[in-house]
């Protein structure tokens, strides 16, 4: 009879992210809409450990708790040497944050990069920027582990891990293998330093990957630092991880190192309204909201027939695909085929100064308006505007927004918070209101954007140079098309004119399509959004969490 396998889960789960409490980006989304299914089964030993950046003012998202821990953050203020504040994280699951203040250590930043060169050969000669606050909250969040763990006498049988997100957090996990090392360690990279910064520099990523040196590269591009402590951690954690299969190859390139799980990024519905009825409304005010700053700006009078698009995400121009999707809208204004209007966005937070006054004052007015408010392309005021880029390339486009264009680009710069001064409603507020939006990204490891697109049962249009992509094709078996709720376009080094005529006329086909057609579409979307719920997809984690516990037992025999 074979003997059968022992799945080791974890009693404790730590997780060190620069996003914790602190919505910046994709990885905040990963944790806060994970919480509840790990608070669900743990039930308050799963802790989050981020960046206090909010001593002197409100966090929104953290509700501190004095009470809570409260004799382990005094004996770790008093023999540890590290502070912080802890409370709960105010997304679904309410898990247990801990809000580190690690700037006194940047006076021991020497001697800790010295640690870091002695222990495990991390390259901090040429650091720069956001890499010292970054190590020192990340040898911050390796003392809160550590000083846990010893205070409350946890052993190697209580399947303690710790896991790190992205190259901030690797020191962390250096840290808890040296002085905690009973402790499981993970760390997962969503994008590679090295990968980030080709892409970003406009060199071809996939089609010279394997040509690539990642040591070489980063030396070149200046990201030396950030790429040693990431590698190193690749290197010495229990597990190694990322996002997708087509990161997993960037990292086997350029880290030469094989990822050891794929942690596909998941989602929780728990933001969608539910049910029906409230989900109709909530999407008939969005689009009473969108139609009505544009129509204010622009001096138009577009009526709720007209096909609502938009793109969003961080303002990664070439990375996130802004540029073809400014270009696609282009090439759509020109199509005689169009008979719809098409109102698209790119609600894409730039370095905005304020809301428009002027459009402030008109969306007040009850008074007739007569032509447009100002430049019809745009709801905020931006620092530097004239060297600002998708104002930049509509002006070489010669796209103003004219009455006769059916197509109207409009761009929102800012973080849709709920108190832009314009909107004053939040992103997903928004989303919901549109037909279809379009993320037609270069480098994208996994792609929450769409993700939360098809949640809100708004068909997509995304690349297979995205993880949700890759994924969305394998869920057919065959590319997915916006009649599947999702379109995966296929991108490369070199196509760009091919990727801008396909999103040109996915959105004109939509625009063709029937009403019941497009329920159709939507209803499909719903479904792959049901697919990537993390109910599904935190199976990964636990085998990443089982892998680490294992390779752990091995190191501490």
């Amino acid at each position: 009879m074979a003997k059968k396998i022992q799945i080791q889960d974890p009693h404790y789960i730590f997780e060190s992210s620069w996003e914790v409490c602190n919505k910046v980006g994709g990885i905040y989304t990963v944790l806060s809409t994970r919480a509840k299914t790990l608070q669900d089964k743990l039930n308050d030993k799963v802790f989050f450990i981020g960046p206090d950046f909010w001593q002197d003012k409100k966090n929104p998202l953290f509700k501190e708790n004095k009470t809570l821990l409260a004799k382990w953050r005094k004996s770790a203020a008093e023999y540890d040497g590290v502070n912080f504040r802890i409370g709960r994280w105010q997304i679904p699951g309410e898990p247990i944050a801990i809000l580190v203040d690690f700037k006194p250590f940047f006076e021991k930043r020497n001697e800790i990069f010295a640690w870091a060169w002695e222990n495990y050969q991390v390259d901090s000669l040429h650091a720069y920027g956001d890499y010292d606050e970054s190590l020192m909250f990340s040898w911050a969040a390796g003392k809160v582990v550590e000083s846990y763990y010893k205070f409350f006498g946890l052993t190697k049988e209580d399947n303690v891990v710790f896991q790190a997100h992205e190259w901030q957090t690797c020191l962390a996990a250096l840290y808890v293998k040296k002085y905690a090392p009973e402790v499981a360690t993970i760390f997962t990279t969503h994008a590679t330093t090295i990968g980030r910064s080709i892409a970003g520099n406009g060199k071809p990523l996939y089609d010279y990957l394997t040509q690539y040196n990642g040591d070489q590269m980063a030396a070149e591009l200046n990201v030396e630092a950030k790429h040693s402590v990431e590698k190193k951690a690749a290197w010495n954690v229990d597990c190694f991880s990322t996002v997708s299969d087509i990161t997993g190859a960037e990292c086997a390139a350029l880290l030469d190192k094989t990822p050891d799980s794929i942690l596909l990024n998941g989602f929780e519905n728990a933001f969608v309204p539910t049910p029906a009825a409230k989900f109709n409304e909530a999407r008939k005010e969005a689009r009473k909201t969108l139609l009505k700053v544009a129509n204010t700006l622009m001096g138009t009078e577009l009526d709720d027939d007209t096909i609502i698009v938009s793109t969003g995400g961080r303002y990664e121009y070439q990375n996130k695909g802004i540029n073809v999707y400014v270009d696609a809208l282009n090439r759509l204004r020109w199509d005689n085929r169009l008979e719809k209007n098409v109102l698209a966005f790119v609600m894409v937070p730039a370095w905005m100064k304020e809301a428009r006054e002027d459009l402030k004052a008109a969306l007040k007015s009850k008074k007739a308006q007569e032509g447009s408010v100002g430049d019809p392309r745009i709801t905020h005021v931006l620092n530097e505007q004239d060297n600002d880029k998708v104002l930049g390339q509509m002006n070489w486009l010669d796209m103003h927004n004219r009455p006769e264009d059916k197509v109207k680009v409009i761009f929102v710069p800012c973080y849709l918070d709920g108190a832009d001064g314009i909107f004053n409603k939040h992103y997903y507020d928004l989303l919901i209101g549109n037909d279809l939006t379009v993320f037609p990204s270069y480098y994208e490891p996994w792609g929450y954007t769409p993700t939360e697109s098809v949640a809100f049962h708004v068909p997509c249009i995304t690349t297979d140079l995205a993880g949700f992509g890759l994924w969305a094709n394998s869920l057919k078996g065959a590319e997915s098309e916006i009649e599947d709720g999702v379109k995966t376009i296929h991108r490369s080094d070199y196509n760009f004119d091919e990727v801008s005529d396909t999103i040109r006329d996915t959105i004109l086909k939509f625009s063709q399509m029937d009403k019941k057609q497009v329920s159709a579409a939507r209803k499909n979307a719903e479904k792959v959004a049901e697919k990537a719920l993390w109910k599904h997809f935190i199976a990964y984690y636990y085998e990443a969490y089982d892998k680490a516990l294992k390779n752990r037992d091995i190191r501490t025999k």
